[in-house]
């Protein structure tokens, strides 16, 4: 089971010191992977208050080289030398905002493997694929472009999370059924392109207006985990979200 906090660009290098000092303190004992993705600004920071904690710690984003004349990108090598293990990719916003394409984010998950990172692929249809009824081949063609030809050797993993565009800060979340089919679509194109290796080294996510009273329906869509937003930002009620997912 994964959770992943997503901190987005919500707070100061103090202000994530002292969550990651409070996350430290309340998640002494873990059955979950708990990963924290602070901004770039504090992840060094983040880095060292988790240092040998039950906590892991991913980036938010990265390029797909480790050096060279990209002015204003983060090497995957020193997110890596850093301490981070897993990174965020493809994430909606970096998709609406950053004009994120497929073949960008294809580049990236294969420099995230080749740095020893585990990607976080982040897959979801808008609103408007989602009133056409097309979420399944706009998934599809996000996997393909990301996955197609693309091997896991021993070691590797790779996590997908489903985030629905139309339901990210609505406060709306899809009912358990609709994420449990999704999830098994997700899982049953995993195998195509990984095999039967899939069941061991990949994960199916659910992210979108996760909080503490709607992971437990959620949980009974045989999800592996949640990459939660907002919910995050507060360490209690992060911890009380943890609390309902853990057993």
């Amino acid at each position: 089971m994964y959770l992943i906090a997503n901190w987005k660009m919500n707070l100061s290098i103090k202000d994530s010191i002292a969550l990651a000092e409070e996350y430290r303190k309340l998640f002494k004992k873990n059955s979950a992977e708990i990963v924290v993705c602070p901004s770039f600004t504090s992840l060094p920071f983040v880095c060292k208050a988790l240092e040998k904690s039950n906590l892991a710690v991913g980036a938010q984003d990265m390029f797909w080289e480790n050096a060279g004349a990209f002015t204003g990108e983060v090497s995957p090598k020193d997110i890596k030398e850093l301490g981070a293990e897993y990174v965020i990719i493809g994430h909606s916003e970096r998709r609406e905002y950053q004009a994120e394409e497929d073949w960008m984010i294809r580049r990236k998950i294969e420099a995230a493997l080749a740095n020893r990172l585990i990607p976080i692929l982040c897959i979801g249809e808008s609103a408007e694929d989602h009133e056409r009824d097309e979420r399944e081949e706009v998934l599809s063609r996000q996997l393909a472009e990301a996955l197609d030809g693309l091997s896991l050797n021993l070691g590797q993993s790779l996590i997908v999370a489903y985030e629905p565009v139309w339901a990210i800060g609505s406060g709306v979340t899809p009912e358990a059924e609709e994420i449990a089919y999704v999830t098994d679509v997700i899982r049953v194109l995993l195998r195509r392109y990984f095999g039967d290796r899939s069941d061991r080294a990949c994960a199916v996510l659910y992210g979108g207006s996760i909080d503490e009273t709607t992971v437990i329906p959620i949980m009974e869509s045989g999800i592996d985990g949640f990459l939660v937003g907002g919910a995050s930002l507060k360490a209690r009620e992060f911890y009380r979200l943890a609390e309902r997912v853990i057993h």
